[in-house]
């Protein structure tokens, strides 16, 4: 196992993305900033690869000029070191060999591996060569050069980098010669100055320049993304349709036109479609009212003649009489079940309420009575706070409400069942303004939960488990639709939390000023 691998191991689980980058750079959100930003990058990358390529070429280029100048220059320079003089007067022909060198020019000679002589030509004004004292690692890299005839590059200590060049001499011994590459790495750093300069500006245009382009380039795009955001904003669950936005039109030809056409074309699509439900909604309130208000008066009339029947004075065989009062009692239910209907159609269409000062707490002890009475058998409790709670609305279809949620209660838990009703104010801190909850509380069998989502429904009855073992008869299933339509109406809402021996019916109406 390698040493590194044990360390990790030892402090933990390897987690994923371990060693990467710490800090995640931010990313572009829109496509405009994206395109902006991939423009920019790949200019950078080119720029970066026209540099480099730039500035390893030049100093391949002087470098090589630098080689040529070796080679012309020879093993004169080095080989006037052997008889150990670095001054022109010190040996025939020094004065020539020296003069003729370049400023900075190095010469050195080697016997076996041992450096005898080492000099540099100093200024032209100068006094010539001067000797260079080496330090031991310096001989060792003066060694260490091949006597091939090419330029190698190495760092002396005592002068600097220098591209040198070994030759074997006549007498057995190892010639070197150099030059400075100071001249070259100048050079060569000045050219990746100005192209950092050059390419740092072109960039900074560029990238400018590019933004604008996209932008004008993507305004049909952002011209659609508008449109889907305002069209995104209108309420489709319920209601009539209005005209809805459309798309500015762009060139058909382009991708940004096709996606303008197409958006376009499915915006009608969908407002057609829109438009067809709304008249099968309201064809279907119309019916429901129209056929709720003409079905009053034959049940209240059937009610009548039985109610009628009863009142006879002769004798009524105990069948038909049985027969009399369950149409008496078909006929009521019928009746409510008609004016349900009715409600509903009437709150669908939505027609206004009464909207005055209603004491919702005289409601509250009201409809608790009421409920006490038809079931005595369930134990009923209250908490109210110590002020009255007061809501603008109707008092008669706030009744209802409680009414139903009570009935609801009632009907669908078995005797001993204790329903605790609750009636508070709640002060909402982002608006200020105070609500009115209202709380029905029962620690009966819980509404099932394939039945919970549709609770609020039309027609919905509870399941056999939560139904177990209470009195017959469960309602018309309007109940609760009637409660969610009344707390919609008022500015409200109801809402449901069940489980087993823990079911809660909230209603929420906004308070006001009462």
């Amino acid at each position: 196992m390698r040493p590194g691998l044990r360390e990790r191991l030892a402090r933990g689980p390897l987690r994923r993305g371990a060693g990467r980058w710490p800090a995640r750079l931010p990313r572009p959100h829109t496509l405009r900033a994206r395109l902006t930003a991939g423009l920019v990058v790949l200019l950078a990358v080119s720029c970066a690869a026209v540099g480099v390529a730039a500035v390893v070429e030049l100093n391949g280029f002087l470098t090589g000029r630098l080689d040529q100048q070796l080679r012309e220059t020879g093993e004169r320079f080095p080989a006037s070191l052997e008889h150990g003089g670095t001054r022109p007067s010190d040996h025939d022909g020094g004065d020539g060999d020296t003069r003729r060198q370049t400023v900075g020019t190095f010469g050195a000679r080697l016997v076996g591996d041992t450096v005898t002589n080492a000099a540099v030509v100093g200024s032209s004004t100068g006094t010539g060569a001067q000797n260079v004292p080496l330090a031991a690692a310096d001989r060792r890299t003066l060694g260490a050069v091949p006597a091939d005839g090419r330029g190698h590059t190495i760092d002396l200590s005592a002068l600097d980098d220098y591209r040198v060049m070994a030759v074997q001499g006549r007498d057995g011994d190892v010639l070197v010669t150099g030059l400075p590459t100071e001249p070259v790495e100048a050079t060569v750093h000045r050219l990746e100055l100005v192209a950092a300069v050059v390419f740092g500006a072109a960039l900074a245009v560029a990238g400018f320049a590019g933004a604008m382009w996209v932008r004008w380039s993507l305004r049909p795009l952002s011209r659609v993304a508008a449109t889907a955001t305002k069209v995104s904003r209108l309420p489709l669950s319920s209601g009539e349709v209005g005209l809805w936005p459309r798309a500015p039109e762009a060139d058909p030809r382009s991708e940004v036109g096709r996606v303008a056409d197409a958006f376009n074309t499915m915006l009608g699509h969908v407002e057609e479609a829109l438009t067809k439900r709304h008249a099968s909604e309201e064809r279907l309130r119309s019916f429901a009212a129209d056929a709720s208000h003409e079905l009053r008066t034959p049940v209240a009339s059937i009610r009548g003649h039985a109610e009628l029947a009863l009142l006879h004075p002769g004798p009524v065989p105990q069948k038909v009489a049985r027969a009399l009062e369950r149409i008496e009692a078909e006929a009521a239910r019928m009746g409510e079940m008609v004016d349900d209907l009715l409600l509903l159609a009437r709150l669908d269409a939505g027609r206004p309420l009464e909207r005055l000062p209603v004491d919702l707490t005289r409601l509250v002890l009201d409809a608790v009575t009421d409920a006490q009475a038809a079931g005595p058998g369930h134990r009923w409790t209250l908490e109210l706070s110590e002020e009255p709670v007061t809501v603008p609305g109707d008092a008669h279809r706030l009744h209802q409400v409680l009414a139903n949620l009570l009935a609801n209660a009632r009907l669908h838990t078995p005797v001993g069942t204790t329903i605790t009703i609750s009636l508070e104010t709640e002060e909402t801190e982002e608006t200020e303004e105070s609500t009115a909850v209202l709380k029905v509380h029962d620690d009966g069998p819980g509404v099932a939960m394939d039945v919970q989502p549709r609770v609020f429904e039309r027609f919905t009855h509870g399941d056999r488990r939560r139904t177990e073992g209470v009195q017959s008869g469960t309602g018309t299933g309007l109940g609760l639709s009637i409660v969610a339509a009344v707390a919609e109406a008022h500015g409200g809402s109801v809402t449901l939390e069940s489980a087993p021996a823990s079911t809660t019916f909230t209603v929420r109406i906004p308070a006001g000023d009462g």
